[in-house]
């Protein structure tokens, strides 16, 4: 959804709102990282600094869908954003216009966390000469990796 600045470029307003509720449209999301970014409350405004830069004021908060990094199993996640900078990338000055899906996208990325689970019994997740062990299974004297394990801690 392009945000047209002519106004805040002409002088005409000294801020443009982007206040309102989002939802994030499937071309922009990577579905490695987010199911789904919908209704993403959005508080602010878009205004030129002293040197004539584009910046926004707003605070982002909303729910986004992710994946259980064990089960897959979908997640809500809870996001909230404090954002006051120059923006460049999603902004085409020539045109006079902000892609907000674009903004809103790239710094919900940045709060996407690389592992996130609520799986307690990982004695569910085994196969046929595997099995996922959690961190202290790992750290357990049973464990048939510990002599090598020893000697990476020794390096």
């Amino acid at each position: 959804m392009d945000i047209d600045l002519t106004l805040l470029h002409s002088k005409t307003e000294e801020e443009i709102s982007i206040t309102g509720i989002y939802n994030i449209p499937d071309e922009y999301i990577d579905k490695d990282l987010v199911v789904s970014a919908n209704n993403i409350n959005v508080d602010g405004y878009v205004y030129l600094d002293e040197e004539d830069n584009d910046k926004i004021k707003c605070s982002i908060k909303g729910n986004i869908e992710i994946e259980d990094s064990v089960s897959l199993d979908k997640l809500d996640y809870p996001i909230s954003i404090e954002y006051d900078d120059i923006i460049e990338e999603n902004c085409k000055k020539s045109e006079n216009i902000l892609d907000i899906f674009a903004f809103l996208w790239e710094n919900i990325v940045l709060e996407v966390p690389l592992h996130l689970t609520e799986v307690e019994d990982f004695s569910k997740y085994q196969g046929d000469g595997w099995k996922l062990v959690d961190e202290d299974e790992l750290k357990n004297n049973n464990n048939p990796f510990s002599d090598i394990l020893k000697d990476f801690k020794e390096e």
